[in-house]
């Protein structure tokens, strides 16, 4: 039995559909309720320099090379390892999956929050005359309706994808279509509210640059994480979607758009929430820099409650602003859940049964951060979810060895190329400047400039990738690390879930296991979702020659000598049964 689970590939139908499931999967939670308390931590207009600085220097040339792997992959993220960077590495590969699979366990909760809030919202219950405070400490406290809404969650995500790319093609459509109309109006709102003095406050100091903050290290740090987490930079997100592209796609283009209307959408957030803090807090600075909960479930509730135009015009406000939010993490949840689906359906599971046993599992294992660990703040009286808080401290930083293991396989792959030059010219000394021209530029020339994308990129990509890259990946976890130090009680403790201990542990763990899972990986399948006139060689990469490494539609037996036929027929007996 062929274990496919696609008898055919699977293809968005344009680049519009595209284009929406990357903007999608870029745009999240953190783009509103992170990026303001950002803005309002460190110096308004101060922190958009650094942030966008490193739009160019991390995001768009790191999406640019998830673009291009992808498209040439067209496997998820483990697939995409194997072939390109050899079967020794495919657990890099899952160590991405994992990490973005992990983020979504906890990310359900956070998403059935904000859609316990849309309800809560549209039925009256944050008016005026409610306690905030309380209204979040009730509800957090209460896992039976934590679970629900978490529940709820997964149930649209799953529905969302369970017909491949062209239903997650048409639900970000809807989804993120309904989310531009609904931030523009709340933006025209908070608009309001903030002429209503005549000075709109918050829209000033949103852009009002303040040269003491650009001299604080932590300005640039903050800048450099909230660009890679809200672009989904190196989380496999493009690589997972580009498998769907066509052939004719513009890798280039479609990164540019992916991070600049991640970036717009911040923008327009950011004003909304700043303008509408501005024009009712007495303390605004600190109303917007008191966390991401805070801002995003007690505060902004207060803040619209007393926009003016009355009942009518405030119950629109948080109603339209939590529906915002609610569709933005729906968005980011289903690219999270195919990432991980789409590395079953390669390796020959089917995808129905993928969908349905992924979503069980970020439900199952999102219970943790729903219901243990839910304490109350002795100082202000709020109750915060601090299992969920660990589970974020833990993998949202392993996001960065994601985006360093893409470099390593651009890095590996120059490498090659030029030892291949090496040999096929009869070179036996190593040249710098050779390297430059057929390794360094190897990645580049072969898989970004190519006759599909009208544009093209320049030296200056490389420089990131070989040089710019591994600095900041190196800064950021330098910073990381030393604040631990400076600021967590006793951080070599295991016992203590912010510490250090407890990352390196988890850390080490997961690493160890996915290595040792290596070889079972190789050993399966891998079907190539290769649309019709999108084939392209890969015989030149590291993988292009495994023999396990198949086309959607072929039979791995037809692809191996008949010395292996008798491993490949125990190979289809196991995937029959786990497919059964």
């Amino acid at each position: 039995m062929n274990p496919q689970s696609e008898s055919s590939s699977d293809e968005f139908s344009g680049r519009l559909g595209l284009i929406f499931a990357t903007i999608g999967a870029a745009i999240g939670t953190g783009n509103i309720w992170r990026f303001p308390r950002m803005v309002g931590a460190n110096g308004g207009g101060s922190f958009l320099i650094p942030w966008l600085i490193f739009l160019f220097l991390w995001s768009i040339p790191l999406i640019i090379a998830e673009f291009a792997l992808g498209k040439r992959s067209r496997v998820g993220t483990v697939g995409t390892f194997r072939i390109f960077a050899g079967k020794k590495f495919a657990w890099m590969g899952l160590w991405t999956a994992w990490i973005s699979t992990a983020i979504g366990f906890y990310y359900a909760v956070v998403t059935g929050w904000c859609i316990n809030y849309f309800q809560t919202a549209i039925r009256g219950g944050l008016g005026s005359e409610v306690d905030t405070t309380e209204v979040w400490n009730n509800f957090l406290q209460s896992p039976e309706q934590v679970i629900f809404f978490q529940a709820i969650a997964v149930l649209i995500t799953m529905a969302a994808i369970w017909g491949g790319a062209k239903a997650i093609e048409k639900a970000n459509v809807t989804l993120m279509v309904s989310l531009f109309i609904l931030l523009f109006t709340a933006l025209f709102l908070a608009f309001v509210m903030d002429l209503r003095d005549g000075s709109l406050d918050g829209f000033v100091y949103m852009f009002s640059i303040q040269p003491e903050y650009l001299l604080e290290p932590e300005t640039w740090i903050n800048g450099l994480s909230q660009s890679a987490w809200s672009c989904s930079a190196g989380m496999g997100m493009a690589i997972t979607y580009s498998v769907y592209m066509r052939k004719d796609e513009d890798t280039t283009l479609n990164a540019a758009t992916m991070c600049f209307a991640n970036n717009s959408i911040s923008i327009i957030a950011g004003l909304t929430v700043m303008m509408a803090v501005f024009s009712v807090a007495d303390d605004p600075l600190g109303a917007v820099s008191g966390g991401s909960s805070a801002i995003t479930f007690l505060v902004l509730p207060e803040v619209f409650a007393q926009a003016p135009g009355g009942p009518v015009v405030q119950l629109l406000m948080v109603t339209v602003f939590f529906l915002a939010l609610s569709f933005a993490a729906l968005t980011s949840m289903i690219s999270t859940v195919e990432l991980c689906v789409r590395n079953f359906v390669d390796h020959g599971y089917d995808r129905s049964k993928s969908v349905g046993l992924t979503t069980l599992a970020i439900f199952l294992f999102g219970l943790p951060s729903a219901m243990i660990w839910i304490k109350v703040d002795s100082s202000t009286g709020v109750a915060f979810p601090e299992f969920l808080e660990v589970q974020d401290h833990i993998w949202g930083y392993g996001l960065m060895f994601s985006g360093l293991f893409i470099a390593y396989t651009i890095w590996k792959y120059g490498w090659n190329r030029y030892q291949n030059w090496r040999v096929e010219n009869d070179i036996d000394e190593f040249d710098f400047r050779d390297y430059l021209d057929y390794g360094v530029s190897g990645f580049r020339d072969d898989f970004i400039n190519t006759g599909d994308n009208d544009w093209w990129i320049g030296r200056w990509w490389d420089y990131i990738m070989y040089l710019g890259f591994p600095i900041m990946f190196s800064v950021l976890m330098l910073s990381y690390f030393t604040d631990l130090l400076a600021n967590v009680d006793d951080p070599w403790n295991p016992a203590n879930p912010h510490g250090i201990s407890i990352i390196l542990l988890f850390w080490g763990i997961t690493a160890t296991l996915f290595i040792g899972f290596n070889k079972f990986l190789v050993s399966r399948p891998l079907y190539r979702n290769v649309p019709e006139g999108a084939q392209v060689p890969i015989d030149m990469l590291p993988g292009g020659s495994d023999s396990l490494v198949l086309e959607v539609g072929d039979n791995p037996n037809h692809n191996v000598d008949s010395k292996n036929q008798k491993n490949m027929k125990q190979i289809d007996s196991i995937i029959d049964a786990e497919v059964a």
